[in-house]
């Protein structure tokens, strides 16, 4: 048989995804392009705010720009589809903006504030970040589509970030937990390999909601958990945003446990 007539060449591919964009664009959404890609941007910015403020040792006002980043990411998404503006090229554009902001200056600030002074091992470590969210990006990228989802394959890229900025923050304005030993550097070393092996994982996580009646109903537990994790964070900003995110983390993880365990109970013998 031959293989040309059953499988598409890269550039093939290529060429369709390129060509549905070019036929998207002709039908005159520049503009509603324009809208979610000037908050993408504007993430991008923030994320190189952030480094500068790394390389200045000004950590916490590097972590509220990573942040800001976030929020901008947040607006991006949510503009392109109040405009319908979703396209190849914003997503493109979109993860290369994100690898900056949520992967290059988390990686950055994790190596300036605690690991620097692991020498080669605290440089690898910190690299991984930055790596594995261009690998997590790149196969989001791949499977792009236009839909909403309510889950991602991996850890999202953006939470791996804000977990280090959680832990920065506690260390900083926290200092019982540094002094406790939870978060010292030896244990900031598992932790960051942890963080980054599960962007690249095949775990499911929850996707942001989108608030409205319609979720509310559908998803009432969901609901809830997502109110009292805005409180928290409220009320106790730090050890609430880390603590938030650690209880995602684990929801993920219990929920791939069981589906593992109920896919091998159920495995013929």
């Amino acid at each position: 048989m031959d293989n040309k007539n059953t499988i598409a060449s890269p550039r093939r591919l290529l060429s369709g995804r390129t060509g549905g964009f070019r036929q998207r664009r002709g039908a005159g959404n520049k503009a509603r392009v324009a809208v979610p890609s000037f908050f993408t941007l504007m993430n991008l910015f923030c994320g190189f705010v952030a480094i500068t403020q790394i390389h200045q040792s000004q950590f916490v006002y590097a972590c509220y720009l990573i942040i800001l980043a976030g929020l901008f990411d947040l607006l991006d998404g949510m503009t392109a589809r109040l405009t319908r503006g979703q396209s190849l090229f914003g997503a493109e554009l979109d993860s290369l903006c994100d690898v900056v902001s949520f992967g290059v200056a988390p990686s950055y600030l994790i190596y300036a504030r605690m690991l620097e002074e692991s020498g080669t091992l605290g440089l690898i470590i910190s690299a991984l970040p930055v790596m594995c969210c261009a690998v997590r990006l790149a196969r989001f990228n791949v499977l792009f589509s236009e839909e909403k989802k309510l889950d991602f394959e991996g850890l999202p890229v953006p939470v791996q970030a804000y977990c280090i900025i959680a832990i920065v923050l506690n260390i900083d304005q926290e200092a019982w937990l540094l002094r406790a030993g939870l978060l010292d550097t030896a244990s900031m070393i598992p932790i960051v390999v942890v963080l980054s092996l599960l962007m690249v994982s095949v775990i499911r996580f929850d996707g942001v909601p989108r608030i409205s009646f319609d979720y509310l109903h559908q998803y009432p537990v969901a609901s809830g958990a997502y109110l009292l994790s805005v409180l928290a964070i409220l009320f106790i900003p730090y050890s609430g945003l880390l603590l938030t995110l650690l209880v995602y983390i684990l929801v993920g993880l219990t929920r791939a446990t069981i589906r593992s365990i109920r896919t091998l109970v159920n495995l013929p013998r």
